[in-house]
Parts: C-alpha cells; sequence; structure tokens
C-alpha cells in the first residue's frame, strides 16, 4: 500500500532554520518576551501536539530532578518522542569530538536538550550542523531555561516583569547570571544583588547587565554585604551555597555565605514579597525552613513552572523549524 504524502507539509531537515538556546543572550528580545509569555498560556492549559511527529533528545551528563523532568513532560505533553541519554552514554564522552557527534545527532533528533555543567563551547559545537535545535540545560556559565521559568514565574504572579523590585542573595552563579542578563531586558526592573565577598558575578556578566539595564531603563546593583539593605521588594531570591554539579569545595564557604542566609527578617522591610528559589534547598543553610515552607514562598510553583517554560521553549524551537519564525 502506498501513503500519499502531502509534500506541502514536509520540511527537509537539510532545509530548516533551527534555533539554539545555549544563552540568554542568544535571545531577541522578541524571543526573550513571547517565549516567557508562552509559558503563561501553557500554565493555562492551552496546548495541542504541535511536536506530533518530533524527537527530543535529553542528555544529561549531572543529576537533575526538575529540569530533566520538565523537558521530558514537555516534550511528550506537545506530542514529541524522547530519548533520554544519561553520563557515558554518548561518543563525545569517549572521545569522539562534540562536533560529529553533533552531526550524527542531527540527522535523527529535532531538539537536543542538554545538561552538561561544562563549557558552552560544546553546546555550541553541537549545532555546527545547522539542522538541530540546541538547548542549554545548564551549563557552568548560564542557566537560561531557569533564567526563563523564573521569568514565567514573575510573569504569573505579578501580571507583569515590568517594574518589579527585585532582592538576589547569594552566590553569582549561573543561576544568577542567566537572571540578571534577563530581567535586565525589562522596562523599570530594579534588581539589587547581594553576594558574598569572592562570590560575586563575573565581571563581564555585571558589565554587560549594567549596559544591557541603561539601554532598556531598568537598574542593577551589586554588593557584597548585608547591610544597609533597602526594602519594598517585590520579590526575594537564593540559591544553595553550592551551585548544583559544578564548583569546587570550598572550606571556609559556610562561614563566608553565613551573613548571605535568607530568613524571616528580610520580610520586615518587604511585607509583600515573594520568596523564590531554584531548588534543590537546604533548609538552615542559604534559606530557614519558615521561609521555604512559610506562606511567602512560591518555590515550588516556580518549579512547576519549569514543565511550562520548557514546553515553550520546545515549541520555540519547532516553530523555526517550521518557518513560523515569531
Amino acid at each position: 500500500m502506498t501513503v500519499p504524502i502531502d509534500v506541502d507539509r514536509v520540511v527537509p531537515a537539510a532545509g530548516r532554520r533551527c534555533r539554539h538556546l545555549v544563552s540568554i543572550s542568544d535571545l531577541t528580545d522578541g524571543d526573550l518576551y513571547s517565549i516567557v509569555a508562552r509559558g503563561a498560556t501553557f500554565a493555562a492549559g492551552e496546548h495541542g501536539t504541535p511536536l506530533a511527529g518530533r524527537t527530543v533528545g535529553a542528555y544529561f551528563r549531572t543529576t537533575s530532578t526538575r529540569t530533566r523532568t520538565a523537558f521530558t513532560t514537555a516534550a511528550l505533553r506537545l506530542g514529541a518522542g524522547v530519548v533520554q541519554y544519561g553520563p557515558g552514554d554518548l561518543g563525545s564522552d569517549t572521545g569522539e569530538s562534540s562536533a560529529d557527534t553533533g552531526r550524527v545527532l542531527a540527522g535523527m533528533l529535532d531538539v537536543l536538550v542538554a545538561r552538561t555543567a561544562g563549557d558552552q563551547a560544546e553546546l555550541r559545537a553541537w549545532t555546527g550542523g545547522g539542522r538541530m535545535s540546541v538547548v542549554n540545560a545548564m551549563s557552568a556559565e548560564e542557566h537560561p531555561t531557569q533564567a526563563l521559568t523564573d521569568l514565567t514565574t514573575l510573569l504569573r504572579q505579578f501580571g507583569r516583569i515590568e517594574r518589579l523590585r527585585l532582592l538576589y542573595v547569594g552566590e553569582g552563579n549561573n543561576t544568577a547570571t542567566a537572571l540578571v542578563l534577563a530581567v535586565t531586558r525589562f522596562a523599570g526592573v530594579e534588581l539589587e544583588l547581594r553576594t558574598p565577598p569572592g562570590y560575586g558575578l563575573p565581571a563581564g556578566v555585571l558589565a554587560t547587565a549594567v549596559r544591557q539595564a541603561q539601554v532598556y531603563g531598568a537598574t542593577i546593583v551589586e554588593r557584597h554585604h548585608m547591610d544597609r539593605l533597602p526594602g519594598n521588594f517585590d520579590a526575594i531570591y537564593t540559591t544553595r551555597w553550592r551551585t548544583t554539579g559544578t564548583g569546587g569545595r570550598d572550606p571556609h564557604r559556610r562561614r563566608v555565605f553565613a551573613p548571605f542566609r535568607v530568613g524571616q527578617e528580610l520580610w520586615r522591610a518587604s511585607p509583600h514579597a515573594v520568596f523564590l528559589h531554584d531548588l534543590p534547598a537546604r533548609r538552615g543553610e542559604e534559606v530557614t525552613a519558615e521561609v521555604l515552607d512559610g506562606p511567602a514562598s512560591i518555590a515550588f510553583q516556580q518549579a512547576e513552572n519549569k514543565l511550562y517554560s520548557a514546553m515553550a521553549v520546545l515549541d520555540w524551537c519547532r516553530s523555526a523549524q517550521d518557518g513560523v519564525l515569531s
């Protein structure tokens, strides 16, 4: 039996236009805003199966609860098949060049979601064939899909991102990097970072964020102490004292980070602030149980929003491959 093919619906792999999310800086303003808005739409339960017939690879070299589950579930909900890879499963883990691994995968996958906790250059190498979208599910330098989740969470909570006052407390890690590169592109946002001495944002990241803030009418300030902290924040955000999957072991870390523990006292000057955390959390270290499990915390809603944000990212990749570019 011959099955007729609708040639008008076929997009040759070699002719695809693939978009990649290796860094938040890869996104145009339109991309950034539309992905966040689309995530909120998916949270409302509005989706079909736009990825039907697609295949998404999920490669996680390090542990992941939320991000791996979010992208796997997102792909399935949108109609795609999923191929899972763990540490040691790919040729690049056993000596094959990243470029060669990428070329092979691009002949079989539509999207590769990858957490390496390593250099972003490896992720860039996988994009070389131009036939497969690559999504950074966390590298050492940046965690862009977390920032998209954070923005989706803020949008759902406040109905806007513009003009919000945000306090970030803790290490200037890959989560913080993605966050500052994202929120400083929204008008009127005021972002205050309090990071321990020696654990601040990379200088280049801070410089980029400051330039963006000037262009978009946002403000960003980083200080390395908890003194004279302003109030009236809309959201207070922290992360683990040791970034998941990255970083070395500093025997003095607990002592250096102790003044930056998020406790209920921060809500005296910001009584209406919500609490954000990218999770996993260690109660009694970076945040008290009173805060994490208290009425201000939306950290677990934030975790659920990873699913809706992942759906938005995969749909964004699909729309480019179909030639529907926003």
